[in-house]
């Protein structure tokens, strides 16, 4: 009776077993075909993209790559504004905050009244202040030197030193020269 009963259990218990869900199975008991990093590939998920307009584009402000200083300059005989980094020519008056006119012809009124007419290569800054070409070269020239001045101390000095030198040197061979031709000559 034992065995008729023991056969009995182990029947309902594989019975049972076997109507388990596969979801009760644990990942470890279930076989998974592993594949090596580089056969695997992941993938970015896709943006939504606006279509293409066709037609012609916009036209936009140029850069030429050099960043000039937010102000008025004169080029080729006319007024070009630069603000923000944008450049485009002066086509009406312009007003600045001090109440400096800057009229598409280049001349310049400040606010005593005072009338200047722009050159080619002149700068009015947006404050109103008006730079010539000279002044800038001139101020770039003496920015040169102390930069120069500050990377070889001392170098200008000793240079103009051997200038001197070469020059009195120079002087003193003409001298000779012309000692030797005056003698010569008698």
């Amino acid at each position: 009776m034992h065995t008729l009963l023991l056969a009995g259990i182990v029947s309902l218990a594989q019975a049972s077993w076997a109507q388990t869900p596969a979801a009760a199975v644990q990942p470890s008991q279930t076989t998974t075909t592993t594949t090596p990093a580089a056969a695997r590939r992941v993938l970015a998920p896709r943006r939504v993209v606006a279509p293409r307009r066709t037609g012609a584009a916009p036209t936009r402000a140029r850069t030429t790559g050099v960043m000039a200083k937010d102000g008025v300059t004169m080029e080729n005989g006319r007024p070009v504004l630069t603000e923000l980094g944008l450049t485009a020519p002066l086509e009406q008056d312009k007003r600045l905050l001090n109440g400096t006119l800057i009229t598409s012809k280049g001349q310049v009124t400040n606010v005593e009244g005072v009338t200047s007419q722009m050159a080619e290569g002149d700068y009015v800054s947006l404050t109103g202040r008006l730079t010539s070409k000279r002044e800038m070269v001139e101020a770039d020239s003496v920015r040169k030197l102390v930069a120069y001045d500050l990377k070889h101390p001392g170098k200008r000095k000793e240079m103009e030193k051997a200038r001197e030198k070469v020059e009195k040197e120079r002087a003193k061979v003409e001298k000779e020269a012309a000692k030797a031709k005056a003698k010569a000559g008698r």
